[in-house]
């Protein structure tokens, strides 16, 4: 907009200064009242927060990251969102950065329906009723693998390993995947490594590089290449299989031997945040019953919500390999908690990536 002043009055230019003022300040308004939440792509949907657009249309603005490293990074290098969606793994990072505020638990509606082996979790409790993540979701990571092109392999994470299907193997471009499941096949607990069983780590990972297609956290590549006959075998988590056994192509989700990965996600809220009333709408929209019932049904994760698992039919449920009690889950399952050696194993991985 482009106001020409020279032939008009003073007075009528002041009152055009002032109303241009208004304008702008009503547009930076807007902006400010429109929630900015950072996830992981397909976490977006509108779906999953009807009654916040219900009470706020158009009220959120999604930023999508790679994964919870990539965000991480990007928060602390300045960019402010107002919720962000990382994993619980990731919890005690953000927050020694200085980059959460407690989230009141008196102020999330549903908060007595989250299993409390989600809610009560060391690194999430700020104390006086305040927690530093809201759980929302939680799910499984392991091989899906074409049952048609691998026959009858071993339950192991060793499948990713295999020479006999060299170059058409994916696996995750994550440190708390692909690295931990290297360290369970080499005998080291993941989440607290000494150098000399990093190495061992390494030696590992190094192994498999030449057999791989891809490093990636591009799932729907994964899916497409699997679709395809491309890929035979891929670490992926619980989206994928539930997509493709959806669209008929013969895959199965493996339970290896050495334990699938469990991961538990949720919702934190920025120090920084300038939309905080906003915040708690949305986080409570997400925790209504039908959004997790909805990314049971949709993306075979689980929900944090025992109301959300109530609404699926046990068959249902028994097909997604999802059980309506995540505590079942975690007696046979490694939970991807925090790495005390993050950074340094995170270096190690990009190296090895890189050839070295």
């Amino acid at each position: 907009m482009t106001f020409h002043l020279t032939s008009i009055s003073g007075h009528k230019a002041r009152a055009c200064l002032a109303a241009l003022a208004l304008a702008l300040s009503s547009t930076v308004a807007l902006a400010a009242e429109k929630l900015q939440y950072f996830t992981w792509s397909g976490y977006e949907l509108p779906d999953f927060n009807k009654s916040f657009l219900a009470a706020h249309p158009d009220g959120v603005e999604a930023s999508i990251f790679g994964d919870d490293d990539d965000a991480f990074t990007k928060v602390k290098a300045g960019f402010r969102p107002d919720i962000a969606h990382p994993c619980y793994d990731k919890v005690a990072r953000w927050n020694k950065e200085g980059l959460l505020q407690p989230i009141e638990t008196k102020r999330i509606k549903n908060w007595d329906s989250i299993f409390p082996v989600f809610k009560n979790l060391p690194d999430l409790q700020a104390g006086d009723g305040k927690v530093w993540m809201v759980p929302w979701d939680w799910g499984n990571t392991s091989i899906l693998y074409r049952t048609d092109l691998v026959k009858n392999p071993e339950a192991s994470w060793n499948l990713l390993w295999d020479k006999q299907y060299a170059g058409r193997m994916a696996t995750i471009d994550a440190v708390h995947d692909t690295p931990i499941v290297a360290a369970l096949l080499a005998g080291v607990n993941p989440f607290d490594m000494t150098p000399e069983q990093m190495d061992k780590v390494a030696a590992k990972l190094r192994e498999q590089r030449p057999l791989l297609s891809s490093y990636t956290t591009d799932m729907t590549s994964v899916e497409q290449a699997l679709a395809s006959g491309q890929l035979v075998a891929a670490m992926t988590w619980n989206a994928s299989a539930t997509s493709l056994k959806k669209q008929g192509v013969p895959v199965e989700f493996m339970k290896p031997k050495e334990g699938m990965l469990t991961w538990a996600c949720g919702f934190v809220m920025l120090k920084d945040a300038k939309n905080v009333d906003l915040a708690y709408d949305f986080i409570n929209s997400r925790l209504d019953a039908d959004s997790g019932k909805f990314l049971i049904q949709s993306y075979g994760y689980g929900s944090s919500l025992s109301t959300a698992f109530a609404g699926v039919a046990k068959d249902e449920l028994e097909k997604l390999q999802l059980p309506s009690d995540p505590e079942v889950m975690l007696k046979s399952t490694i939970f991807t908690g925090p790495m005390k050696q993050n950074d340094d194993v995170a270096k190690m991985f990009e190296k090895v990536k890189a050839g070295g």
